[in-house]
């Protein structure tokens, strides 16, 4: 198999997920909401982008391939160790959102994927301070997202608290 083949995959697999949006658009009503944009507007504009996008990766690969393309890096072989801390922070975060709340679940998130990539690099650090800095880094991170969308997009997350800060 050449190069073109999968990178001829690529384009045609962006081209699919292009045109399941626009087909996804065309069910949405079109009624024109706030500035006269209905809710259909940012699915046909992700799916249009995706067309294109698709059709220039299709056509970057059948003429020739994709062009000046460094050599790939990291390891050859997969890394089950950081695979593993990573699907644990996302799982538990999806299964303790509604319990701790947004920003200590998607704290915990990040201090479980910072733990898989540093163990990708050979760098994993289990000491009680590196489990506090991420903590605070992902705190710091998660409490502002979760105050712009509850006090300012008035968005509902889950808080721990009902005041809507925590």
């Amino acid at each position: 198999m050449t190069m073109k083949s999968p990178q001829t995959l690529v384009g045609a697999g962006t081209l699919a997920a292009g045109a399941m949006f626009v087909a996804g658009a065309l069910t949405i009503k079109s009624d024109a909401g706030y500035s006269g944009v209905g809710p259909n507007f940012l699915p046909w504009v992700v799916g249009v982008a995706l067309l294109v996008c698709g059709a220039f990766l299709i056509y970057e690969a059948r003429t020739g391939g994709y062009r000046d393309m460094e050599e790939a890096s990291g390891s050859a072989t997969s890394h089950w160790p950081g695979f593993i801390w990573v699907s644990a922070g996302i799982l538990a975060n999806a299964a303790l959102i509604t319990t701790l709340g947004f920003i200590l679940s998607c704290a915990l998130c990040f201090v479980l994927a910072v733990r898989g990539f540093k163990s990708a690099e050979d760098r994993l650090d289990l000491s009680p301070r590196a489990w506090l800095v991420d903590a605070a880094i992902g705190f710091a991170i998660a409490a502002p997202v979760y105050w712009m969308f509850t006090q300012l997009l008035a968005i509902n997350l889950p808080g721990l608290t009902t005041t809507g800060w925590l």
